[in-house]
């Protein structure tokens, strides 16, 4: 487990710091395309780093903002204080988490925050309305392990960097489609412009596609690591199972729900599943891209721990 810490440290450095230089040339290039000069490496260090620090310090609060989540209360929700309390205990964990709550129907559970002190741990209504009290928690020691192991960091913060690269890179674009900007054929450097504005034009295409490899850095391995160790806490994997496979059944949509911070969540906040054309529903494959590992491999892989 401590190597897994150590590791995930060092891949939030490494995250960060090809976030920052991808960033940087990304907003470069896209200066280039408006034609501002010599000032554009200037411009994109500064909002590079910029968006670097905001997204290190103010990465839960965003989060937390996008899902429209508010603090748990002593009163509304003593039932999940005590798990918490209790399982902080059994975790040898310094630090107690932030709980938040979102009204949403769907039953699901994200954690958040740039260190165990810094912390949440945020649940739907839905996963109070619909789990068990040990079902609970295993959900709620699932998150726990992601901020022991201090896969909190890594998740909040690319989730931020791929929005915002995602934003940057659609904006860019509608304003291109709109005739913003541009370059001057007239111009003396004409041909340098032109091979200028289509290296931007190919980043801003492969922004996505960096931005989704950036998210699937954060290995499915772990789900199953916070999985076990949330066993390791409650010596019960039955109770995690058992919520794993009334999570997956469910087929609420989580009104909150965006790429971005897809990969947070205990299950993928995306249900619904496709039709083909006589009408009969098709259960969502898992695939390459998919941000979680299946279901029925996680529950193979908790039922070996019995």
């Amino acid at each position: 487990m401590y190597t897994d810490i150590k590791k995930n440290k060092w891949k939030s450095a490494f995250i960060v710091s090809g976030f920052i230089v991808f960033l940087t040339v990304l907003i470069y290039f896209i200066c280039q395309m408006f034609e501002l000069g010599s000032v554009s490496i200037v411009i994109a260090l500064i909002f590079s780093i910029l968006s670097a620090w905001g997204s290190y310090y103010y990465s839960d609060k965003i989060v937390l903002s996008l899902n429209h989540a508010r603090p748990a209360t002593h009163e509304e929700n003593q039932k999940i204080v005590n798990i918490l309390d209790a399982l902080v205990v059994a975790s040898g964990m310094e630090y107690t988490p932030k709980l938040y709550i979102v009204d949403d129907p769907q039953p699901n559970a994200f954690a958040t925050g740039r260190n165990p002190k810094n912390s949440v741990i945020c649940l739907t209504t839905g996963l109070l309305d619909t789990l068990d009290y040990y079902e609970l928690e295993g959900v709620i020691g699932h998150e726990l392990a992601h901020i022991k192991n201090y896969d909190i960091l890594l998740s909040a913060v690319v989730s931020v960097m791929v929005g915002l690269i995602v934003m940057v890179a659609d904006i860019t674009t509608r304003a291109l489609f709109w005739g913003v900007g541009g370059r001057d054929s007239d111009n003396d450097n004409g041909n340098g412009n032109a091979i200028l504005f289509l290296i931007g034009l190919v980043l801003l295409i492969l922004s996505p596609i960096f931005s989704k490899l950036m998210q699937l850095a954060l290995s499915r391995r772990r789900e199953f690591l916070a999985d076990a160790t949330s066993v390791s806490f409650t010596r019960n994997p039955d109770g995690l199972i058992s919520a794993l496979r009334k999570l997956d059944a469910d087929e609420h949509e989580l009104k909150t729900a965006n790429r971005s911070t897809a990969n947070m969540f205990i299950v993928c906040p995306f249900k619904k599943n496709a039709v083909d054309s006589n009408g009969k529903t098709i259960k969502r494959s898992k695939n390459l891209f998919s941000t979680h590992p299946s279901i029925e491999d996680r529950i193979a892989a908790l039922e070996s721990l019995r």
